[in-house]
């Protein structure tokens, strides 16, 4: 079973500024909950081509996994993908500008969990959705204030 979870939220922000920052992952761990740390195996900034190790803390889990950056658009579109572990993952994120000071940011987590942990997809899509929401929920709540 394919998980593919996507979550929104709009940001009272100019898509550049909105990009730039959600778009960095040296700063995933002020706004993901669940990430305690980045640390790049390749000198940043973002580039197609870029890897990062990232540790995370997942349904009680702790998690280490190096997401390579697949695609970049810059200010519209960041495609970072993982082939390790149980659960391969591909993570999107895109940004949308609905004015000047008005952005939509869009997460999307997609992957096919392998060996057992594809018995626990449902669990685990509802997991990402609860967590995607208020990640993006916290993003926001940084990037207006």
């Amino acid at each position: 079973m394919t998980v593919n979870v996507v979550t929104e939220i709009i940001i009272e922000r100019p898509r550049e500024e909105v990009a730039a920052f959600a778009g960095d992952p040296t700063n995933a761990p002020e706004w993901y909950a669940n990430i305690e740390s980045v640390d790049w195996q390749t000198p940043p900034p973002v580039a197609v081509g870029s890897r990062m190790d990232f540790m995370a803390r997942f349904l009680g889990r702790r998690l280490a996994y190096t997401y390579e950056v697949a695609e970049l658009v810059a200010g519209e579109r960041l495609v970072m993908r993982t082939a390790q572990g149980p659960f391969p993952m591909e993570t999107t994120y895109t940004w949308e500008a609905l004015g000047p000071d008005r952005t939509r940011m869009t997460l999307r987590n997609r992957g096919e969990p392998a060996g057992f942990a594809k018995f626990g997809a449902p669990v685990m899509a509802s997991a990402i959705r609860k967590a995607n929401e208020k990640d993006l929920a916290n993003l926001k709540r940084i990037m207006e204030h």
